[in-house]
């Protein structure tokens, strides 16, 4: 840790409204309660509102509120009953069932209103938010991550009580098109018209914002001119980190008393314990987290062929594992057309283990330290130039080589660079060939580039948005 963390003298009760909070292996919920150890140990007295997808808190109040949209309710329950239930036979035949009663209420719900699924979940956040609220039970109100009806119900709650509220944006709520499209045009989808909107109304009405990358700030401030007001604290980056492996029980240790020396001799520690890796009889490059036809392996399987052609010995000794999400199309073409099928694995989603008890984030990154190569697909659509996966924080902390195919994004590019990290560009044939040539190379002669040791932890991100509330209250008093 840089520097021990602020104490939170004022504004203590925070209402966190989290869609996605502890669901096992998603970024969305990651984001947040990772964080949730050091505000903690800050001094924060948190109540959570989140759907019933994740597993209930026991550390302080953790409420769970179906959707209230048929979508939405769709997607919580399927969630909910594979946390409670596993995905056997009876998630299959239930999960049908309720698809299928909730087909045409799911049909009307995109005719009349054209948001996207969880835009319901809303509705009992604020309910519930505006009673807390009123009863003198909150003094901050926090929205993040993932589902933007967080944004909303804390849009609908600052507007109604006037309550302190800062959010911090997960993905971009602007998706632009070229790098000539600032983001101005009025999009046709609906969904796309209201997440324009919301973006305003945050950027108007939000205490404190911030972003993830220096691109989306730069864009929202395009897009918000008062965002460049001079003292605004809502146009500001905070990049986000991630936790080590086994980092809840960890930082659950940590909190008891975290010192700047302690925190140091920590991470050194787990440096020095990684064992030497061990080359096997295959090149593993893994994927972990979603795919798409704008983020496809298909975009490494297209130039194996030039790689074979140069170096028949690859063909047989390469492996891509898929974690996580299933093949995209783009994927599962360039397999039959290569055949590549013996060449391409996939896993699936990496869940809990009932016998080990071991979490499925646990279970990742046993596999992520077990890879020869971590593969980081940025993707190559407009909006990459403002997003960052955070899947390449979670890499930084596993010590593995790690070969990044990015796009348009110089800040990423620097953080992967500053790590030894291989990068190509998602648009460039020839620096995916060359990368993949050095990776081979590399591996044969059992000396793959190694991975520069600069994790960046999820303390960094929770000191930042301290600082910034403690200035805040600190120029008020002024």
């Amino acid at each position: 840790m840089t520097a021990p963390l602020p104490r939170i003298t004022n504004r203590k009760r925070w209402l966190i409204l989290s869609h996605a909070f502890n669901m096992d292996g998603r970024a969305a919920s990651q984001t947040i309660t990772d964080k949730i150890p050091y505000f903690l140990q800050a001094g924060v007295k948190p109540t959570v509102f989140s759907s019933i997808t994740g597993i209930k808190d026991t550390r302080f109040p953790h409420y769970q509120f179906l959707a209230w949209g048929p979508a939405a309710f769709r997607f919580d329950f399927r969630h909910w009953f594979a946390n409670q239930y596993g995905r056997g036979l009876p998630y299959k035949v239930v999960t049908t069932t309720v698809s299928i009663l909730l087909a045409p209420f799911i049909a009307l719900e995109r005719i009349l209103l054209g948001l996207s699924n969880q835009w319901s979940w809303a509705m009992p956040a604020y309910l519930h938010g505006k009673k807390l609220i009123q009863n003198k039970q909150v003094d901050l109100v926090y929205s993040t991550a993932g589902a933007w009806s967080a944004q909303l119900a804390a849009l609908w709650l600052k507007k109604s009580t006037g309550v302190f509220w800062m959010t911090e944006i997960h993905d971009p709520l602007v998706i632009r098109n070229s790098p000539d499209d600032l983001g101005f045009v009025t999009p046709r989808n609906r969904d796309a018209r209201f997440r324009k909107w919301l973006e305003t109304q945050i950027c108007k009405h939000a205490d404190l914002a911030w972003w993830f990358t220096e691109g989306a700030v730069h864009y929202a401030k395009l897009r918000n001119p008062n965002l460049n007001e001079p003292g605004n604290a809502k146009g500001v980056m905070v990049i986000p980190g991630a936790e080590p492996p086994g980092a809840p029980e960890e930082i659950n240790l940590v909190t008891q008393q975290v010192e700047q020396k302690q925190e140091q001799k920590r991470v050194e520690e787990r440096a020095k314990e990684m064992q030497p890796h061990h080359y096997g009889i295959h090149l593993v490059i893994s994927h972990f987290g979603s795919l798409a036809k704008n983020r496809s392996i298909s975009t490494i399987l297209n130039r194996l062929p030039m790689l074979f052609k140069n170096h028949p010995e690859a063909r047989n000794a390469i492996q891509v594992h898929v974690y996580g999400a299933k093949v995209d199309s783009l994927t599962a073409d360039a397999i039959s057309q290569h055949g590549f099928a013996d060449l391409v694995i996939e896993h699936g989603r990496i869940e809990k283990d009932p016998v080990t008890g071991k979490s499925g984030r646990e279970r990742i990154a046993e596999r992520m330290q077990a890879s020869d190569v971590l593969l980081l697909l940025h993707g190559d659509d407009e909006w990459c130039a403002e997003y960052i996966p955070s899947k390449m924080y979670e890499y930084f902390w596993m010590g593995r080589p790690i070969w990044a195919i990015t796009h348009r994004n110089p800040q990423m590019n620097a953080l992967l660079a500053e790590r030894n990290a291989y990068i190509s560009a998602a648009d460039d044939a020839a620096s995916i060939d060359a990368a993949l040539e050095r990776i081979w190379l590399g591996w044969q002669q059992k000396n793959l580039m190694q991975l520069a040791w600069r994790p960046i932890g999820v303390d960094q991100a929770a000191q930042r948005i301290l600082q910034l509330l403690e200035s805040m209250q600190t120029a008020k008093a002024q």
